[in-house]
């Protein structure tokens, strides 16, 4: 019963080599999107504009938007690259331990071919997890901070709005809400 238990382990871990490979060179592409759609932004952001929490808050006009509004428009943003940045290397394992078993056995057996392969696909795995997860989780961080500006900026704009006896409408750019709920939430 042991053996066979064992041996149906061994299988099923085995099917997700594949998946799990596929899963990792998806991200790893998706780790360079997201960096050249960080790079654009930060051109944009030189610029003056590509600020979304400030372009929603004042494209919402006079009715603006909330600070759980905007906090739940920031979160959306980040949602990509911080699940990225935590999932990846945790499929980067996942993609170095499914080939041990049969590197091992090889090493038993005296068939270095199959360890040598089964390690090459061990490492190259875990090396692009590991360089997709620290591309996203800086951009992840960086984004968080500049959304976290964003939202001063909006607030700013709201405090004086308010302060000079006008509406609470973000006709100054500056002043994100909810910017301590962004920044405390999710280091990434």
């Amino acid at each position: 019963m042991s053996s066979f238990l064992e041996s149906t382990m061994y299988t099923v871990a085995q099917l997700f080599l594949v998946p799990t490979l596929v899963l990792i060179a998806a991200l790893f592409l998706y780790a360079f999107w997201v960096l050249g759609e960080f790079a654009m932004l930060a051109l944009q952001r030189g610029q003056g504009g590509g600020r979304p929490l400030v372009a929603a808050a004042q494209a919402a006009g006079g009715s603006g938007l909330t600070d759980d509004e905007l906090d739940l428009r920031a979160h959306r943003l980040m949602e990509g690259p911080r699940i990225a940045s935590r999932v990846t290397p945790l499929l980067g394992l996942v993609a170095t331990m499914i080939p041990m078993g049969p590197a091992l056995k090889g090493l038993a057996d005296g068939n270095l071919a199959q360890v040598s392969t089964n390690l090459t696909v061990a490492f190259s795995a875990v090396i692009l997890a590991l360089i997709a997860a620290a591309i996203t989780f800086w951009v992840a961080n960086v984004r968080r901070r500049w959304l976290a500006e964003e939202m001063l900026e909006i607030n700013r704009g709201r405090a004086s709005a308010v302060s000079n006896g006008g509406a609470t409408t973000v006709d100054d750019p500056r002043a994100p809400t909810g910017a301590a709920r962004l920044g405390t939430q999710g280091a990434a």
